[in-house]
């Protein structure tokens, strides 16, 4: 039986036991996660989402938090100004290992969604305590004054 997930904006065909490499999860090593964004289900009868399939689910296990190969870009502008500019970046990834495949009742399970790191920061942000702001002083207009 496979599955077809969707995570960080990217489709993944996973098996029972595949070790995948997706976008930083809200997740440390060691928990247990769960992709509930199903397209499709195959193997015997094979199931398609439109666009997702109800009560479906990928549970995984969280293996660790890692960082992709660098990437170079190389800016160099020519003629009279010569400027060279040399920027890096390492995309931070997940590395996860799917542990079981539910064909239905992955809303009931009781697993922890996998949630984006966007998502992690909004739903912290929204539960922050918010400072009382201070009220503005009111300006004077321009024509009061002439």
């Amino acid at each position: 039986m496979f599955a077809v997930l969707k995570t960080g904006g990217k489709q993944y065909k996973v098996q029972a036991g595949d070790v995948l490499r997706v976008e930083l999860l809200a997740a440390s090593a060691g928990d247990k996660i769960q992709f509930n964004e199903i397209l499709m289900i195959g193997g015997d009868a094979p199931v398609l989402g439109a666009p997702l399939v109800a009560g479906a689910a990928v549970q995984a296990e969280v293996i660790d938090n890692i960082k992709a190969d660098k990437v170079i870009t190389f800016h160099k502008r020519r003629r009279k100004h010569s400027s060279q500019r040399t920027r890096g970046h390492r995309q931070q990834l997940t590395l996860v290992r799917v542990t079981d495949i539910l064909a239905s009742g992955g809303d009931k399970s009781g697993v922890a969604p996998a949630t984006g790191t966007h998502a992690a920061r909004v739903a912290a942000h929204n539960n922050a305590p918010v400072a009382a702001e201070a009220p503005k002083a009111k300006r004077a207009s321009k024509k009061t004054e002439a």
